[in-house]
């Protein structure tokens, strides 16, 4: 009886194994193996890969204990970023992600119907944004996810096909700050213009350029923008820039819920004490649920093969993959469905999230409102909290809040029952307010058809 051929991940060990051995640099080695088609990539494509994780995690950490240093501000050669202003398409970054074509990289992104997994593309986009960002600034800085601005989901993918990821730095000033504007398509014929109807996914990042060294902030290029498309994809990020400055001022921490709120409140908190109340012939509707049963938690220790280029903080994608499939989880919990995912409200990066870290995800129904065709959006409010593995440190410290939004078939409302949870609730009525507007006066542009010279290069 012949013996069947090794399964495609234990060719790739076998592969890493046998790399050493060949008369090769050892950073040829590394290429060759992420660029291996036998890589698991673990959803993050493996071009992405390579140029997210430059170290491997052992010799990172030796050379750490060893010098008690940052092996990564130590490798950063010490130059001065070049603040001559550069163009949008100077840093326009595409990839394709073969998925038609190669069933086993489809297998790390397939989810359990058998559709792509939204999670695995948030990994990626953060990927790619750092890519981005590097092409913007160069090496001599390091670039962290400060925020992540918006995701909108414009046309979901209905079939198994090859997708392209691009990105393009969208707003730099000069100084330390820039936004990346991101999107997911279906792959075109090349040479050929990207149909709007086949953008499935757009966001934005906000990328922040630090001193390896120092890890304080330093001036960047600022951007040059000539064409009509680039002068509006820039304003674009200066309205998002101004409404980020604006929804600090309109947070609930900072502004008292008005007349209109304060009356919604009271409704739902009378609604709240009749339900209770056995001598009241009200009684709790069963498509209404109480916020604080909606809360379900994960809890798990970071690891280093979910670093990012900095080898010793975990990298932003999967944060959000984390979250996202938690959010996901909650809603799907909530509503007995399973639910759609609509948007990614702006949310940030608070604090680092160290490898060894243990790192506690809370997610909860924050805000429910009927949709306009049938249905019912829920919005989810995520929070991330980290401490060390020691638990010597009582406070967990706060690593971020997220927030989904999800669309569900069913008709059903979340009830606030605490002052904290109509508070919530206020808070994720103003969020959804925004995003309907946001997204009324949405233009975004097709990416790729701002550089057709790009797709043939």
């Amino acid at each position: 009886m012949s013996l069947s051929p090794l399964p495609r991940v234990l060719r790739a060990k076998a592969l890493c194994r046998a790399l050493p051995s060949l008369t090769v640099s050892k950073n040829a080695a590394l290429r060759a193996f992420h660029s291996s088609p036998d890589c698991l990539t673990d959803g993050v494509y493996k071009e992405l890969t390579e140029m997210r994780v430059r170290t491997p995690w052992i010799e990172a950490l030796r050379r750490k204990k060893q010098g008690g240093t940052d092996p990564d501000a130590s490798d950063v050669e010490r130059v001065k970023p070049d603040l001559t202003p550069k163009k949008m398409s100077d840093s326009y970054v595409r990839v394709v992600l073969p998925l038609s074509q190669d069933p086993w990289l489809l297998d790390t992104y397939a989810n359990y119907t058998g559709q792509i997994r939204t999670g695995s593309l948030l990994m990626d986009l953060d990927a790619l944004a750092g890519v981005v960002a590097y092409k913007h600034t160069g090496e001599g800085v390091s670039n962290v996810t400060a925020a992540v601005d918006r995701i909108t989901i414009k046309n979901p993918i209905r079939e198994i096909c090859d997708l392209e990821l691009s990105g393009q730095v969208s707003f730099a000033t000069g100084r330390s700050s820039m936004e990346v504007t991101l999107q997911i398509a279906k792959a075109s014929q090349e040479g050929q213009p990207v149909a709007p109807e086949d953008v499935f996914m757009t966001c934005a990042f906000t990328m922040v350029a630090l001193d390896p060294k120092t890890k304080k902030p330093v001036n960047i290029a600022p951007l040059e923008v000539t064409t009509p498309a680039e002068k509006a994809l820039f304003a674009q990020g200066e309205e998002n820039y101004r409404k980020k400055k604006m929804m600090k001022s309109s947070h609930i921490l900072a502004k008292a819920p008005d007349a209109e709120e304060s009356a919604l409140i009271h409704k739902m908190w009378t609604d709240s004490m009749a339900y209770r109340d056995s001598q009241n012939p009200k009684h709790q509707p069963p498509n209404v649920q109480a916020m604080s049963k909606s809360t379900i938690h994960s809890t798990q220790i970071m690891q280093p093969q979910n670093r990012n280029r900095h080898d010793f903080m975990i990298f932003g994608g999967f944060l959000l993959k984390t979250t996202f499939e938690l959010a996901f989880t909650c809603a799907a919990s909530f509503s007995h469905t399973r639910p759609r995912f609509l948007n990614l409200d702006p949310s940030t990066f608070e604090e680092p999230v160290p490898v060894g870290s243990v790192l506690y995800v809370s997610a909860s129904v924050s805000y429910t409102e009927p949709d306009p065709t049938g249905g019912t959006r829920i919005q989810i409010m995520v929070r991330t909290h980290v401490r060390p593995v020691e638990h010597q440190d009582k406070e967990r410290k706060s690593t971020g809040t997220f927030y989904y939004t999800f669309f569900s078939p069913d008709n059903i409302s979340v009830l606030p029952q605490t002052y904290g949870g109509f508070m919530e609730w206020v808070a994720g009525r103003r969020r959804a307010q925004s995003l309907a507007a946001t997204l009324e006066a949405d233009q975004h542009p097709v990416l790729a058809n701002l550089h057709t010279d790009a797709l043939t290069e």
